[in-house]
């Protein structure tokens, strides 16, 4: 049977209510006593009512997140940047997948919330685009990761990288490269993170004077299989791109086996930019040039921005969006530079 606090106290000889007081380190109770009562504790095998608890603390000190997949070893280290914080303060994390479908996100963050988890952390998803008023509705902090978001409330705010400036990075290094046919393969529609990336790939082209081919702007899915699709698409035009800036490594790495089965080489034929830098971008061949995200420390920052909103006396307190900074990471896919006039 549960170890209760009555059986720690009988065994004791002491009050229910001073053990109660002992386990939570009140000063109330003297140091010898406290030390006599948690040994006790221990050796009966005394574990805390999760439930009892958070009926008093009306908190139950665990945080859901939800993910479009498991699979996806950016989220993997994002999640693992999340159990780091939570794990530093006594938080449980309770992981749910959405398979990238909004209609299932949604669900998702419904089941959590049944759960009455205290926060929630979204990575990578259309919930705050799609479902912002809802959000709202469920009156506990909603941080959502990677999904910049347009309309922060009283609830809901986002840990996103700056995605316009990575997106620039990434193509001005191409173009720095000498290349001037320089494709986009796409993430997953609707993605604000994707029309972020677009943009800074729109930007270096307009600055550099090169004219932008819808024909170089193809679909991808943010998966490798999306990648294999792109580059069978780009083969097939007039004027096939000489360089081709990818949604995210994923993307990149469907793209660079594509290439390899159709016999082009890279860099040589074709030049390869990546985003995220995912443990597997510098193990690939060649190895990927890539925009790096500092994944772990997103997930950190989501988890120290929920505390801080769980811990807010007034849900409108002054708190903002964070975005951090990308990082451009040159590898082989990129090659050297190029001449201009080739």
């Amino acid at each position: 049977m549960r170890v209760s606090i009555k059986d720690i106290a009988k065994a004791a000889s002491v009050s229910h209510s001073t053990v109660s007081r002992a386990l939570s380190d009140s000063p109330l109770v003297k140091a010898e006593t406290k030390a006599r009562i948690k040994r006790l504790a221990q050796e009966m095998g005394y574990t805390p009512d999760a439930i009892a608890r958070s009926l008093v603390t009306q908190q139950t000190h665990t945080v859901g997140v939800v993910v479009t997949t498991i699979t996806d070893p950016f989220v993997a280290e994002v999640v693992q940047g999340i159990e780091d914080a939570a794990h530093e303060n006594d938080y449980a994390v309770i992981l749910s997948s959405s398979a990238a479908e909004p209609d299932r996100e949604m669900a998702a963050v419904e089941m959590l919330r049944a759960k009455r988890v205290d926060s929630l952390i979204v990575t990578s998803s259309r919930v705050g685009a799609l479902y912002l008023e809802h959000l709202e509705r469920i009156g506990v902090p909603v941080v959502l990761v990677n999904n910049h978001n347009e309309q922060s409330g009283r609830y809901t705010f986002s840990v996103s990288v700056d995605n316009q400036h990575g997106g620039y990075l990434a193509t001005h290094h191409l173009i720095e490269g000498g290349h001037r046919c320089i494709a986009y393969v796409s993430g997953p529609a609707d993605h604000s993170d994707d029309a972020g990336r677009m943009a800074g790939y729109r930007q270096a082209l307009d600055e550099a004077h090169i004219p932008l081919d819808a024909a170089l702007v193809v679909s991808g899915d943010g998966r490798l299989e999306g990648g294999e699709r792109a580059l069978h698409a780009l083969i097939r035009l007039a004027e096939p791109p000489t360089a081709v800036f990818c949604y995210n490594d994923m993307t990149a790495i469907g793209l660079l086996s594509a290439a390899r089965q159709a016999g082009l080489s890279v860099p040589g034929d074709l030049a390869v930019v990546g985003f995220d830098d995912i443990p597997f971008a510098s193990h690939v061949t060649p190895p990927l040039t890539t925009v790096a995200q500092p994944q772990r420390d997103m997930g950190r920052q989501a988890m120290n921005m929920s505390l801080a909103l769980i811990a807010a006396d007034d849900s409108t307190a002054p708190f903002s969006d964070v975005t951090v900074k990308g990082k451009l990471v040159v590898r082989e896919s990129s090659g050297g530079k190029r001449n201009s006039k080739s």
